[in-house]
């Protein structure tokens, strides 16, 4: 190999080395404090090893290269972890409650922050965020619309921040409003951000609220393709000057999302290979995340703080209002 293209390979293969610890170090530490999942802690992780300046230019490039890649595969393989029959189990009300708590959860979080001043990117992130599934959604998200790289961390902390409160919240107020298990569960399905969020907000209640909660919960995923997809159009049409940049009409990503649904839901893959995909996936997203996070510079996230944390408190309010009027009234 010639000494220029060392130097090429040198920031490529630290990239991807400062990458892999980030990953490893986030999965250690959601195995050790499972409420936290490892999606959250590698953007924070990436924040901070941002901020070194032992980093250099030709490294950040490398991350932000293969941080679209890992973004993409993971999104892919989340299609594995939704099985259609499951979803449909729930019954046409339940069902029905889901689409309309998320388009509205989605729509009026946007709206929220167009009133308070919230960056749209922002915005954006936050409303895919806590309408669907938390940092997977918003890492879904991001790459579709215009933001700045500290729109995804914050997003991811808002996520983590409120879904933490709703963890205490959803069985208290539950109770205090006299919910049965398979009720609560329910509520939390619909209406906490984070899958390992809405496992712990149903855990008091019993195993039972626990396993209606998730099936809940993964039917929100499902709307993740054609949200993305939609908003895909809609970026598409609102930025027609940019011709060589548009954002592509469907994503191959969302497309293979659909595709690994499919396969999911024909029941044709054992038990031990979903288990093995859904640890690749969670990696790959943790890697996406870790990188988005490098970009990002801290000054720049601090000075967005106040009025995010007021478009987190409002959204969350909101996703819980909806979830629990829906429920009540078609679940």
């Amino acid at each position: 190999m010639s000494t220029t293209s060392a130097r090429r390979t040198k920031p490529h293969l630290t990239g991807l080395a400062v990458t892999a610890l980030g990953v490893v170090v986030a999965y250690l530490l959601s195995t050790a404090v499972p409420v936290l999942s490892a999606l959250t802690l590698a953007v924070v992780l990436g924040v901070l090893a941002g901020s070194l300046p032992v980093l250099s230019d030709g490294t950040r490039q490398a991350i932000a290269k293969v941080t679209k890649k890992l973004l993409r595969a993971g999104v892919v393989l989340l299609g594995l972890q939704l099985a259609l029959p499951s979803v449909l189990s729930l019954g046409p009300g339940t069902l029905l409650a889901v689409v309309l708590t998320v388009g509205l959860t989605f729509l009026g979080t946007i709206g929220l922050g167009r009133l308070i001043g919230v960056p749209r990117g922002l915005a954006m992130l936050v409303a895919t965020g806590f309408s669907i599934c938390g940092a997977s959604a918003i890492a879904a998200m991001e790459g579709v619309v215009e933001r700045e790289d500290s729109d995804v961390a914050t997003a991811v902390a808002l996520v983590t921040f409120y879904g933490g409160l709703a963890i205490a919240a959803v069985p208290l107020i539950g109770g205090w409003l006299g919910m049965d298990a398979l009720r609560i569960g329910g509520w939390a399905g619909l209406g906490v951000h984070e899958v390992a969020q809405v496992v712990a907000a149903a855990t008091p209640a019993g195993t039972a609220a626990v396993a209606v909660a998730v099936v809940v919960k993964l039917s929100r995923v499902v709307l993740l393709a054609p949200m993305v997809a939609a908003v895909s159009v809609h970026e598409r049409r609102r930025r027609p000057s940019a011709a060589g940049k548009r954002a592509p009409l469907v994503p191959l990503f969302v497309l293979g999302f659909l595709a690994m649904v499919v396969v999911r839901s024909t029941g044709i893959l054992p038990g031990v290979a979903l288990d093995v995909a859904k640890v690749v996936c969670t990696l790959l997203l943790a890697g996406a995340l870790f990188g988005l996070g490098c970009a990002v510079r801290i000054g720049t996230l601090v000075r967005t703080g106040g009025r995010a944390l007021l478009l987190g408190l409002l959204s969350t309010l909101l996703v819980g209002t909806i979830a629990y009027v829906t429920l009540a009234l078609l679940g």
